[in-house]
């Protein structure tokens, strides 16, 4: 289910982050830039899935604002992104396998 690139609509589906709340945060986080094929569409990676993860679970989940995330973020750069309080829940790579694993399993269920 490896992709090169995302749709802004997949990464929404992913990430469970709306596509509008996506390109606000393209405006404030310059660690998430998409670039933009010929038709002028936005085209993800596999980082950015990483990337917009952390975003939620800071913006979301714990209510951080998105200033308040960026000094995080920048603080976490600093710090070689050792955080032993992050290090306990599961890796952002492997959370966003497991959104992929769901959201191909709830497809094929509407499918049935």
């Amino acid at each position: 289910m490896k992709k090169l690139y995302y749709s802004i609509g997949e990464i929404s589906e992913i990430t469970s982050v709306e596509p509008h709340v996506l390109r606000y945060w393209e405006t404030i986080f310059k660690e998430l830039s998409p670039r933009k094929n010929k038709a002028g569409n936005r085209i993800y990676r596999e980082k950015d899935i990483t990337f917009i993860l952390q975003l939620r679970e800071l913006i979301v989940e714990k209510k951080f604002s998105t200033a308040g995330a960026k000094k995080i973020l920048e603080k976490q750069i600093q710090d070689s992104g050792s955080n032993p309080e992050e290090e306990a829940d599961l890796p952002y790579e492997t959370q966003k396998d497991l959104k992929e694993i769901r959201l191909f399993l709830q497809k094929l269920a509407e499918k049935l």
